[in-house]
């Protein structure tokens, strides 16, 4: 398995919670690896709270490399936990020091990644966004191909936690 995912936390559960679901993570991961051949997949989280370790410890489980957006301590539980720079910054690292791997598959809805998106199509290394919410999703992928984006709500049965 030759893709790797990129996985905006935050944006993943506000999306389908506001679908009224919410993601079973092994069955996610399991769903990548066998739909998208995604062998790194990187999940991207605000902050640090040991309040939600067993959040932490399920992701971990299921598969996921769980980065965590640094934040100074005092700011900590008043910052929004913004990880957009971190998925550019990590997706570009893979692209100049990873050759190993052949696309990216992003999961947001955020507008903030279409330069990169673009980008990564332009450099044949792009296989797919997945929108968590199809109402979220940003009005700057709407003149992208079909073939580049899916919403999670077409999968939902195949990835809801129960």
């Amino acid at each position: 398995m030759k893709n790797i995912a990129f996985i905006d936390g935050q944006n993943l559960h506000l999306g389908t919670m506001e679908n009224g679901w919410k993601v079973n993570f092994k069955k996610f991961r399991i769903y990548l690896k066998e739909n998208y051949l995604i062998g790194k997949a990187y999940y991207f989280l605000g902050y640090i709270s040991e309040k939600e370790q067993d959040l932490y410890n399920n992701l971990q489980e299921a598969g996921f490399i769980v980065i965590f957006k640094s934040h100074n301590q005092e700011l900590q539980a008043k910052k929004k936990g913004n990880v957009d720079t971190d998925i550019v910054f990590e997706i570009m690292k893979n692209l100049i020091d990873n050759k190993d791997f052949d696309k990216i598959v992003l999961v947001s809805g955020d507008g903030d990644y279409r330069k990169v998106v673009d980008y990564l199509i332009s450099k044949n290394k792009f296989k797919k966004i997945l929108f968590p919410n199809k109402k979220f999703a940003s009005s700057l992928y709407k003149e992208m191909g079909s073939e580049y984006f899916d919403y999670l709500n077409n999968i939902r049965k195949y990835i809801e936690h129960k």
